[in-house]
This record gives C-alpha cells, structure tokens and sequence, in this order.
C-alpha cells in the first residue's frame, strides 16, 4: 500500500508520516519541494539529521541551494526511488506539502520535452505576457491568474515549442494512477486552530535562529532562484537587504505561509481522492483500525 500524507502546512503531516512508517516499518518519500534542499532546515521544517526516523527518508537533503529543480526532475527521481522502494517494501509513506509533485508523480503526468529562450518576455509586464498567453492558448489563460507569472511564461513557452499548448497535453492525459493500491489521507484541522498553529510555528522558527540560517546559506551558496522562493527565505533575504523590518518581515511570513496553506487546500481537495480527517489520531485509527 501506498500512503500519501497530505495536507496544508502546519497540520503535522511529519508527526503522522513518521508515526505510519514506525508501525508499517515502511519508508518515507518527501514531496516538499524546498525539503530536498540541503541545509534549508529551519524554515522548511524538515525532520532534523538526529531523528531516529530521518533514515527512513529519501529525497530529502539531496539537492544543492545553489541548483535549480523542475517538478519535472522531481518526478524523475521519484519513480526511479520508488520503483526500487517497492521491489523490498510492502508498504510506503510519501509525505509533503507539494501537491504538483506528487501529482506528477503518481499520475499519468507528461512533460513536453524542449528547450526555450524566454528572454524576450522577462521586461515584460504582468498584463502584458498574460495578454500573449492568451493569444496563444486562450484555454489555459482561464486556469492561471495573471499574477502568476512563472505559469503564465510557461504556458507561453509550451504553446511556441511544443507540438501542443499546455491546456491540450493536459486533456490528452487520462489523469490515471501509475501505482496501484494508493491512498490519499489528509489532514484538515479547523482553519483557526491551523493558523494559529502556523502563526506560532513562525514565531519559534525565528526564536531557533531561521535569520541566521539564511545568512549562513547566503555566505556558502549562490542561491538559485527557486530555493530563493521558500517562504521565510525570500522574506529574510529582504530584511537583510534592509528592504524591511524585522517585524514585517515575520508578519509577512505568517501572511504568506497562511496564504499557502489556503492554496493547498484547494488543490488537495480537488487534485486527489483525499479522505479527509480533523486530527492525527482519526487519520491512524483508519489506517490500523485501532
């Protein structure tokens, strides 16, 4: 059996994965898509080297803050992983925030395969490369928020490379499992009791010292753009840069993680076949029936 913990942040997927995979003895997969960074630790609130479950997981501390990772080398390694994974184990626990990377997964997802210079629309503004998405695949402007600009310049890339525009690649796909006997169990907590929960696991990261970890990383990596895009990272990096205060910058970490969550949400509920539950101790009666 396959296991996917899902849920927004802060809900104590990590507790619970941890939990499962004790009493299964199975192995956890992560699927945070900034957990695989090394030495980004705090701010992501990834399992700590000393856990005696960190051994149990894999894609974990496996990339360098200095690389780039696409969703598409993420699905790369986790089926080459889990593959193996399945030859020696009965059961596995995959676990984490991210769902397009689980989707991409464990579904019949497909990457179209080119390379694209994309130079000529980085000066460009938002409303302005919205208005060409929407020229060129007027479908998928209906599904991506103008905001959204890395979406929005991708579907763009897609539409003028491709052999098919996004929208079209994702109706030819039949949205199937590729593994068998999989389950989707997330975690709901009541949307109050969760953002305080977020808003105090904000407050203690700063207390175990999440500044001084981003400085650390500044002094020993040239951080890629994507792991520059973690929440609580990007934030620090503007306080250090003097662009905001210390208290800002928390305030907005708290926003901004909240806001994330809410997306979260929405594309477990409607992504996934999830069986929803309000606490942890629910969730593993219906795993043990205990």
């Amino acid at each position: 059996m396959i296991y996917v913990i899902c849920g927004p942040t802060g809900s104590g997927k990590t507790d619970l994965a941890n939990i499962i995979a004790e009493k299964l003895d199975a192995p956890i997969i992560n699927a945070d898509a900034f957990q695989i960074y090394k030495d980004m630790n705090i701010g992501t609130n990834k399992i700590t080297s000393g856990d005696k479950n960190y051994k149990r997981y894999y894609l974990l501390d496996v990339v360098s803050p200095e690389e780039t990772f696409s969703v598409r080398e993420y699905q790369k390694l986790f089926r080459e992983t889990i593959d193996k994974l399945l030859l020696k184990y009965e059961n596995i626990v995959i676990c984490g925030g991210t769902g397009l990377y689980i989707k991409a997964s464990l579904y019949d997802y497909v990457f179209e395969e080119f390379h694209d210079d994309v130079s000529d629309l980085e000066n460009l503004s938002n409303e302005e490369i919205y208005q060409i998405l929407k020229e060129v695949d007027p479908e998928s402007a209906k599904t991506i928020h103008i905001n959204n600009r890395k979406r929005v310049i991708r579907a763009i890339s897609i539409a003028r490379n491709a052999a098919y525009t996004k929208s079209e690649t994702i109706k030819m796909q039949e949205h199937n499992l590729i593994y068998k006997n999989v389950v989707f169990l997330m975690l709901d907590p009541d949307r109050t009791e969760l953002y305080e929960r977020i808003n105090e696991r904000v407050d203690y990261m700063f207390k175990v010292g999440l500044v001084e970890e981003v400085k650390n990383l500044l002094e020993r990596y040239s951080l890629s753009k994507t792991a520059k895009q973690a929440i609580g990272y990007k934030e620090i990096i503007n306080f250090i840069n003097g662009e905001i205060d210390i208290k800002e910058c928390m305030e907005l970490v708290k926003k901004r993680t909240r806001n994330y969550a809410k997306r979260q949400w929405t594309f477990f509920n409607n992504q996934f076949p999830v069986k929803k539950f309000k606490n942890k101790c629910d969730l593993i009666k219906e795993v043990f029936g205990q």
